[in-house]
Formats: C-alpha cells, sequence, structure tokens
C-alpha cells in the first residue's frame, strides 16, 4: 500500500466518521428546529461525498453536484438570518465556517482547483487558508477546560460537547488536505 493509499483511506474514514456523527446529532436534535435538521442534513451529505471522493476524484454529474453544494454554502450565511430576530452579524459570521466548507466541496466538485491558473490556485489557497484557521480554532478551542479537573470545569463557558468542536475541526482540516492533495 503505497503513502498516498494510506491518506485516502484516513480521509475515509475521517469523512465516514463525519457523516454519522453529523447523521447522529441531526437525528437527536429533533426538538432544535428546521435550520439545525438541516444543517445536520447538509453535513451528512457532504462527509458522505468527501470519504469517496479520494478514490473517484469526484465521479459523476460534477455540475449537478456543484450547484448543490453551492447552494448549501449559501444556506449557512441566509439561515443565520431569521424573520423572529433580530440580524446580528455574529450569527452570520459563526455560521461562515460551514458555508467555507461547502464553498470548498463546490470547488472541488468544479475541478477549479486543478485547473492551473492563477486564479484557481488563489481561490484554492484562501479555503485551505481560511478553513485551516477554522480547525486550528475549533480543535484548540476548548483545551483549558479540558485540562481542568473532573467537576471543575467552568459551566459559563457554555460548552456543549467538546467533541463538538473536535468533529468540525476534524472535518474542516480534512477538506484543507482535500483541497490541497492531487486526485
Amino acid at each position: 500500500m503505497s503513502a498516498s493509499d494510506v491518506v485516502r483511506c484516513m480521509l475515509t474514514a475521517l469523512f465516514a466518521a463525519g457523516a454519522v456523527h453529523a447523521l447522529w446529532c441531526g437525528l437527536l436534535s429533533r426538538s432544535s428546529g428546521w435550520r439545525s435538521r438541516g444543517d445536520h442534513l447538509l453535513h451528512t451529505v457532504m462527509a458522505l461525498a468527501m470519504a469517496v471522493m479520494p478514490w473517484n476524484g469526484g465521479g459523476m454529474l460534477p455540475e449537478a453536484r456543484t450547484i448543490f453544494f453551492a447552494a448549501a454554502a449559501l444556506w449557512f450565511p441566509l439561515t443565520a438570518v431569521s424573520r423572529q430576530r433580530q440580524f446580528e452579524l455574529t450569527d452570520v459570521a459563526g455560521r461562515l465556517p460551514y458555508a467555507a466548507g461547502m464553498a470548498a466541496m463546490a470547488w472541488m466538485t468544479y475541478l477549479g482547483h486543478s485547473t492551473g491558473s492563477k486564479a484557481g490556485g488563489v481561490v484554492t489557497g484562501v479555503l485551505a487558508l481560511y478553513l485551516l484557521a477554522c480547525a486550528l480554532r475549533s480543535l484548540t478551542r476548548d483545551m483549558p477546560v479540558l485540562r481542568r479537573a473532573p467537576g471543575t470545569a467552568d459551566s459559563s463557558t457554555g460548552i456543549r460537547a467538546p467533541y463538538t468542536h473536535f468533529w468540525h475541526g476534524s472535518m474542516a482540516l480534512g477538506t484543507v488536505i482535500m483541497l490541497l492533495m492531487h486526485h
């Protein structure tokens, strides 16, 4: 088994586990509303598509997938604005990492990153750097809380589950790797 096959196996395992996690969270979030269920469904679909992508490089129907993931990228910032609440920029900003992940998926299915053009390289670089920053932030975000002794965690931090940040960070990091690797 070559080194690239090992990386492909690891990425497939990561994204398959991420799909199971997103589906599980979606099933558990019945009372949290349509936006949350839509988020989890989109994350599940993206993770499943990413799990097979290292092996077939995108497969069939790239136009349909590009349109789907581009629409999914728009879903996250647009659903941050609700009719019942006042518009806040922090709501939109909090959903931008998910939008960037979906945009990266649309970009990969479009295969714009492998065209060799300068513009394609810039788009790939910007997406990769932003997702890398999001991954590092997400993966290191709760470390001080996790280092505390059991039972002494500060409840004011608002942490639902430290594993949520792990999954988001891992998926973002996997997406960066997929953006940068050659198919």
